[in-house]
């Protein structure tokens, strides 16, 4: 009972303090990782899809570290242009560039000891990611057009929902800037990955909305509940934060209903009519019985579900195909007397004699999981497919 009292508290305490709304494992471990990593220096990256919270935990990191005291600075690199993206981080002397009419500060001068927040680092041109190498390493710039070194106390928080190991084989982020700023790595999951917090957000989020408006939220039907569990929540918190406050606002209401809650979500079927054909007109007579009625609905959403499925494997396929064609070309060039050659270790290969598409799928999700050790976040990333749809032809190819 007292650990249980416990993470009550830690719950409370990152709701009622920076909106961190939660009790789900994968947050819990976030708060603790937030306690023991904000009263040191280290700098932070912090990965996670659009709308999971990213500035929020890099606001509560600042706020419960010892440079609380000193500016707190956000600076989205992906929303600023590369061409002043340099000048906005490090800034500029007079005249430096067309125009430059006066000598300007950069964000990290303005947030000298006190944290820094790179939001979106992904999209960081790689020239500018070798003037950020150097901050971070040496504490040391110069503005641009000028050659005065200047010195920097300031500890970087970094956020994307990129993954930076991809963009490091692209060549389009520095590994050495990668592994500077991941001395502590937080990873936030995305809404569907813990459906149990929906209810604790739909609550903090309502009652703040009726808070504001001056009327009293009397909570959320347990249908229209299950619902909001069930979305897929492609933009996460974020998502689901401007659907409660717009219903509140629009509706004026403390108590969210199914039908309210279906009036501003998008319908899962477009509306329908069914019309009874004559018998001699139909390719299959269906006798109209009020005892046995057709679920229209259950049949229309299976062949959807079936055609996204069909469509998502032909799009899987083509692109491993596409991936082993390129892998066998590089593998003809290669010259023998310069290479080890090792064995490809079960990866599937395609050939006239083995076509069968069900046969190549669960061949290559069986050396997927394989090669990341069961892993099967990985396995799901590196297929391009949902962790939910890996999950389904798991069980249906019986691999578990």
């Amino acid at each position: 009972m007292e650990e249980v009292k416990i993470e009550q508290n830690l719950v409370d305490f990152f709701r009622n303090r920076f909106g961190l709304v939660g009790a789900s494992n994968k947050m819990l471990e976030i708060f603790y990782t937030i306690q023991q990593v904000a009263p040191t220096d280290l700098n932070v990256l912090i990965m996670g899809e659009t709308g999971t919270g990213k500035e929020v935990v890099a606001n509560a990191i600042y706020q419960l570290s010892k440079r609380r005291k000193y500016p707190f600075v956000s600076v989205n690199c992906g929303a600023i242009p590369e061409t002043l993206l340099e000048s906005e981080l490090f800034g500029h002397e007079k005249g430096a560039f067309t125009g430059a009419y006066e000598q300007r500060k950069g964000y990290f001068e303005v947030a000298h000891r006190g944290t820094i927040f790179l939001d979106e680092i992904g999209e960081m041109p790689i020239g500018t990611q070798v003037k950020l190498l150097r901050v971070i390493e040496t504490g040391e710039f110069n503005r641009l057009g000028s050659t005065e070194t200047k010195k920097v106390d300031v500890r970087v928080i970094a956020a994307t929902n990129r993954f930076l190991e991809d963009e490091i084989y692209r060549g389009t982020f520095r590994q050495d800037l990668y592994y500077r700023l991941r001395n502590l790595q937080i990873i936030l999951p995305a809404l569907r990955e813990r459906p149990e917090d929906i209810p604790l957000l739909v609550s903090f989020f309502a009652e703040k909305t009726c808070n504001q408006l001056g009327i009293d939220y009397e909570g959320i039907s347990l249908d229209a509940l299950n619902i909001l569990r069930g979305m897929p929540w492609k933009g996460n918190v974020r998502e689901l934060k401007n659907l409660v406050e717009t219903i509140i606002q629009l509706e004026k209401t403390g108590y969210i209903t199914l039908d309210l809650l279906r009036k501003y979500i998008p319908p899962a079927l477009p509306p329908y009519r069914v019309v009874e054909q004559p018998r001699e007109s139909s390719l299959i007579f269906l006798p109209s019985s009020k005892e046995t009625p057709i679920n229209i609905e259950v049949i229309f959403r299976t062949l959807l579900e079936l055609k996204r499925d069909i469509e998502i494997l032909k799009t899987s396929v083509g692109e491993m195909t596409s991936r082993l064609e390129s892998i066998n070309a590089n593998i003809i060039e290669i010259k023998p007397e310069q290479f080890h050659f090792v064995e490809s270790d079960g990866l599937p290969t395609i050939s006239d004699d083995n076509l069968n598409l069900e046969n190549i799928e669960r061949d290559l999700i069986i050396y997927t999981l394989k090669k990341f050790k069961g892993n099967r976040r990985k396995t799901a990333r590196a297929l391009g497919i949902s962790e939910r749809t890996l999950y389904r032809k798991i069980n249906e190819y019986n691999l578990s």
